[in-house]
C-alpha cells in the first residue's frame, strides 16, 4: 500500500464536490481545500475504504465530511427520499468518534453543509439529555454522529439501528483505541449489514488502529500529510523553571497578554482549583474536564471560542480533536505525561498552518522530565528560570531564551 505525502493544489468543485456544498463552504469562506482534504476526498466521492492520517487541525472533518454528505444523497435520491420516522432509527451514515466534546464540533462542522444539501444530522453522546436526542432520531435522520457508549445504549434502547449504515466514518480512532473504546467499534462493525464505504482518520496508524484497519477495511487507499515534526517545527517553544508560590502568577502574567489561552493540567480538581487562583489574580478563566455537566462545559468552550472568556483551563480529555480558532498560547501548566501527550495538547495552536507558542512550566523536580520530552520530540530550546514579575512574559514568541540562562 502506498501512503501519500505531498500536498495538492485544486479546488472544491475539482475534487468533485457538489454545487450546493460548493456554494455553503464559500458563503463560509472555504475556498480551497486543506491538503489532507484536496487528498482524501475524490477517494471518498468514488466509494473508496480511505485511511487518512493527519493531525488535529488539518482539516479532516471536511476529508470525510464532504463525501459523507454527498453520497448520502445520492443514496436518499434512489430510494426517493425516504427517511423512515419509526422506530429505531436506521440511518445511513455513521461518524463514529471518542468524545462528546468532538461530537459537538463535527455536527457544528456538517450541520450547515448538511442544511444545504436537504440531510438531517444527529448528534449523541454521553453527559446530555437522553430523551431529547431520542425525539431528534424519532423524526427521521440520514447521518447519526455518536460517541460509542451512547450509540451502543441507544442500539439496546431500540432506538437507534446501525444495520443500513453505507458510510462510516472513524475519527481519532487512535483516540478511542487510547480510551478503551475499541471493543464498542468492533460492536458497531459487526452489526453493519450493508456493503459500506469506511473512512478512517487518526494521527497514529498503528497498533490496535493497524488491526482495526487490516480487519475490517477493504483495500484502502492510505493518504498522510503532516508528520509530529512538521507539527513541531510549526510551534514556538518555551520551557520556563518557575518557582511553585510563583507558579500561578507566572501563568497569570502569561495570559494577560493575550486574547486565548489554553492551559492544561494533569487532575479535574487541579482544574477548579486553578480557575480559583487565576480569578484571584484578575484573569477571567473556566475550566473543561470530565466531572462537568455536559452544558457547562458547552458554555466554557463557546465562550473559549468565541474570544468571550480568555482562558481556558483543561485536563487531557479536551487534548484531542477539539477545533479552537485562534488559540494563541497553549500552557502545560503541569507537564505532560510524554511527548506524544505534549504534541496532543499543544495541538490546540499551531493549526491549519499558522504558528503558535507552547510554554511548559516547570518545577526543579521536573527539569529532567522536561528534558525527556525534549530530546523525544527533537527539540532542544533552554529552560529558563523566570518569576512573574519578568516584562519578557508579555510577548514569548519575540524572546529568544539563551543557553546562557539556562538553568541546566
Amino acid at each position: 500500500m502506498t501512503i501519500d505525502t505531498y500536498e495538492t493544489v485544486g479546488t472544491f468543485e475539482s475534487l468533485g464536490v457538489a454545487d450546493p456544498l460548493v456554494k455553503e463552504l464559500a458563503d463560509q469562506g472555504i475556498t480551497t481545500p486543506f491538503p489532507i482534504q484536496a487528498l482524501a476526498i475524490a477517494d471518498g466521492l468514488a466509494g473508496r475504504d480511505v485511511c487518512g492520517k493527519a493531525k488535529t487541525g488539518s482539516g479532516k472533518t471536511l476529508a470525510f465530511g464532504l463525501p459523507l454528505l454527498q453520497r448520502t444523497v445520492a443514496a436518499l435520491d434512489v430510494a426517493g427520499q425516504t427517511r423512515p420516522t419509526a422506530r429505531p432509527a436506521r440511518p445511513q451514515a455513521l461518524v463514529l468518534l471518542p468524545t462528546r466534546e468532538l461530537a459537538v464540533q463535527v455536527h457544528g462542522v456538517l450541520a450547515a453543509l448538511a442544511k444545504a444539501v436537504g440531510v438531517r444530522v444527529v448528534a449523541v453522546y454521553g453527559g446530555a439529555d437522553l430523551d431529547r436526542q431520542v425525539a431528534k432520531l424519532r423524526k427521521g435522520v440520514d447521518v447519526v454522529i455518536a460517541t460509542p457508549g451512547r450509540l451502543i445504549d441507544l442500539g439496546d434502547r431500540g432506538e437507534l439501528s446501525v444495520a443500513a449504515v453505507e458510510t462510516l466514518v472513524l475519527d481519532e480512532a487512535d483516540r478511542m483505541a487510547d480510551m478503551g473504546f475499541m471493543p464498542q467499534v468492533e460492536w458497531v462493525l459487526r452489526r453493519l449489514e450493508r456493503p459500506h464505504q469506511t473512512l478512517l482518520f487518526s494521527a497514529t496508524l498503528d497498533g490496535a488502529v493497524d488491526r482495526l484497519v487490516r480487519r475490517y477495511l477493504q483495500d484502502p487507499v492510505f493518504h498522510e500529510v503532516a508528520s509530529a515534526t512538521q507539527t513541531v517545527s510549526a510551534m514556538v517553544h518555551r520551557f520556563l523553571q518557575v518557582h511553585q508560590m510563583d507558579k500561578v502568577r507566572v501563568a497569570a502574567a502569561i495570559a494577560r497578554s493575550q486574547d486565548k489561552t489554553l492551559v492544561f493540567v494533569r487532575t479535574k480538581r487541579g482544574a477548579d482549583r486553578l480557575v480559583r487562583q487565576l480569578g484571584e489574580e484578575g484573569v477571567r478563566a473556566a475550566a473543561i474536564h470530565g466531572d462537568l455537566r455536559q452544558a457547562n462545559r458547552e458554555r466554557a468552550l463557546a465562550d473559549f471560542s468565541s474570544g468571550k472568556l480568555p482562558v481556558l483551563v483543561a485536563t487531557d480529555v479536551a487534548a484531542r480533536g477539539l477545533h479552537i480558532e485562534a488559540v494563541d498560547v497553549v500552557v502545560h501548566y503541569d507537564p505532560p505525561e510524554d511527548h506524544k501527550a505534549y504534541l496532543h495538547r499543544s495541538g490546540r495552536t499551531a493549526r491549519a498552518g499558522s504558528n503558535g507558542v507552547v510554554v511548559t512550566l516547570v518545577l526543579w523536580n521536573q527539569v529532567v522530565e522536561a528534558e525527556v520530552i525534549q530530546r523525544r520530540l527533537g527539540l532542544r530550546v533552554p529552560i529558563v528560570e523566570v518569576f512573574s514579575n519578568d516584562s519578557r512574559l508579555g510577548d514569548l514568541a519575540a524572546w529568544e531564551p539563551s543557553y546562557e540562562e539556562a538553568v541546566v
